[in-house]
């Protein structure tokens, strides 16, 4: 019986995915094999030992000790992806809000108290101060082109809009999802110049922070609009503000309120509504309950931050074993020599590294015995092992 400990409300339609007589789920539950959360911050919780994966209902992994459960040999998954639809759209009409003035004008409308026989006129000759411009023909700097970026990129196409992307990273996958229409930017400086808008779809990394600062900001077009449904960090707030206040930027719209710039009057600020559509949030439920099942019950690796991806095919017959260790030299070699001094033959052996971190997936010819786990765990440099 495996146990999943959640952090966050997750949707129904992902918990489901748990079979009822193998799992059993619950916020408080003790020794969870695996934590399944979205917000949940666990930077300063303690972790327990039983854990052996966690899975984050969405893309972004600031609020996880990611480095600290890597030395752990505990593979962190997310669902890049599962929400990108929902992204994309809020995207497309944050360019719309700044561009046609829209909030401005509603709270004006709003505030008004003059009564229906005098409000026309009242409209007609205010409603010039509200005058916005069109999408159609304008040109759009996509930075970032992952699952969010492309479909983005692809939608701002369908508007009638110029795309430039930037992504020196990109994946082929996401390049042949690419509309053939995007323009490749040179630098991240050559995009600046040449954008009326600019959206950011990167995570926030020590490389990232502060990518906007005072002098990119400057070597903008003048009247640029900038949107932000990535990460907070990824632009220098004060420098921004001034900006803001020189008349250089026209609009910021963001999903990360700063007080600094959330009562601005060019500022749109959203409470962090990137994924809060239902879809988005049943989609990243599906799909993180699905990973997690993978690697408690099979051993594969799908979409983690720190671990290299390893896709298993069913077990069966014989024991797989799953083993995580530092990634170092002959680390496989002595793993073998311990399972065939217990006289088990190995059937398959996959083997994967990422970074500091090692992952071998091994299926043998019969059971192994708890003395030849302790042996092998015993290794120097290997950190967990599991049989499945």
């Amino acid at each position: 019986m495996f146990k999943i400990q959640t952090l966050n409300a997750i949707a129904a339609i992902g918990l489901n995915q748990f079979p009822r007589e193998f799992y059993e789920i619950s916020s408080d539950i003790q020794h969870p094999d695996a934590i399944l959360l979205r917000s949940h911050v666990l930077h300063e919780s303690h972790i327990p030992e039983s854990v052996k994966a966690i899975g984050r209902a969405g893309a972004g992994v600031n609020n996880l000790p990611v480095k600290q459960l890597t030395k752990r040999g505990i593979p962190v998954f997310n669902t890049p992806g599962a929400n990108a639809n929902a992204v994309r759209e809020l995207v497309i009409a944050g360019m719309l809000l700044a561009s046609r003035n829209i909030c401005q004008a509603w709270q004006y409308v709003r505030q008004l108290e003059t009564d229906d026989h005098t409000l026309e006129k009242e409209i007609e000759q205010n409603k010039k101060q509200f005058v916005g411009f069109e999408l159609m023909g304008k040109t759009v700097g996509v930075i970032g082109l992952g699952s969010v970026g492309v479909k983005v990129a692809n939608a701002a196409i369908g508007l009638g809009m110029h795309v430039i992307g930037y992504d020196p990273t990109i994946t082929v996958s996401r390049a042949w999802e690419l509309s053939a229409n995007v323009k490749q930017a040179r630098s991240i400086d050559d995009l600046l110049t040449k954008s009326d808008f600019v959206s950011f779809h990167v995570p926030l990394t020590d490389e990232t922070k502060h990518m906007i600062n005072h002098s990119r900001l400057q070597a903008m077009k003048h009247h640029v609009t900038l949107l932000n449904f990535s990460r907070d960090g990824i632009i220098d707030n004060q420098a921004l503000l001034e900006a803001l206040n020189e008349n250089k930027v026209f609009a910021y719209v963001n999903d990360f309120p700063y007080g600094l710039l959330k009562n601005h009057p060019r500022v749109i600020s959203l409470p962090h509504l990137g994924a809060s559509t239902k879809e988005a949030e049943e989609n990243c439920a599906v799909m993180i309950a699905k990973q997690i099942r993978l690697f408690l019950e099979e051993g594969s690796i799908v979409n983690s931050v720190n671990f290299p991806t390893v896709e298993t095919l069913p077990l069966n017959s014989g024991v797989r074993l799953s083993i995580v260790n530092e990634n170092i030299p002959n680390m496989v070699a002595q793993i073998s020599a311990k399972l065939a001094q217990a006289e088990l033959n190995i059937q398959s052996l996959l083997n994967k590294s990422l970074d500091e971190i090692a992952y071998t997936v091994i299926d043998v010819n019969q059971e192994v015995e708890g003395e030849v786990l302790k042996q092998i765990g015993g290794i120097q440099g290997v950190v967990q092992v599991r049989k499945l």
